[in-house]
């Protein structure tokens, strides 16, 4: 069964906007190292346009990027995207929908052949979490206090419980921590 990783970048005071944190080349080489050990990545609709709109045409025009970011966006070009929406009518950038149960979609992909899965976002990743699809969770802390939201897992209905399996320190001062669901 391929494992699904899920991985966000927050504030210390926990805030998973990814516009109030810096995006330096050691979070792109990192996140695109994360990304190459998964077969597919799932995005809800709004992370899918968002990541679509940003790093499509990076890795279109790769020449004046820096080598990590460069890296990073041909990583994510070519990689396998799944997109829950109902309101998308159609995608490509190597995508295709996923309609119909959440649950019944997403377990019929971890049965396939393969590494892994890895979603991304913050409103998918909480009902992934919900229905316990979830095996590993990454939160990449960054020393920096946002003073807002959004933050993660708002509004979830029951507390779920996770166990430390490990530890990254960056360059950065970020440091990224994995836990896994206590089954």
């Amino acid at each position: 069964m391929r494992p699904l990783r899920y991985s966000i970048h927050v504030t210390l005071d926990g805030c998973c906007d990814h516009a109030a944190m810096d995006g330096d080349l050691e979070m792109h080489r990192r996140g695109a190292e994360s990304l190459a050990q998964a077969d597919a990545l799932i995005f809800g609709r709004v992370t899918y346009e968002m990541m679509e709109s940003a790093w499509r045409p990076m890795a279109a025009n790769p020449g004046s990027l820096p080598e990590e970011t460069r890296f990073f966006a041909q990583t994510i070009d070519k990689a396998k995207k799944y997109v829950v929406s109902s309101s998308l009518e159609k995608v490509d950038w190597n995508a295709e929908i996923l309609r119909g149960d959440l649950g019944q979609a997403v377990e019929k992909l971890k049965q396939s052949p393969g590494d892994g899965l890895f979603v991304g976002g913050v409103t998918l990743p909480r009902a992934l979490a919900e229905l316990n699809l979830i095996d590993e969770y990454e939160l990449v802390v960054h020393p920096r206090l946002a003073g807002r939201g959004p933050y993660l897992f708002n509004g979830m209905p029951k507390p779920r419980d996770v166990k430390f399996t490990g530890k990254t320190d960056w360059d950065s001062g970020a440091k990224a921590m994995r836990y896994e669901p206590v089954k």
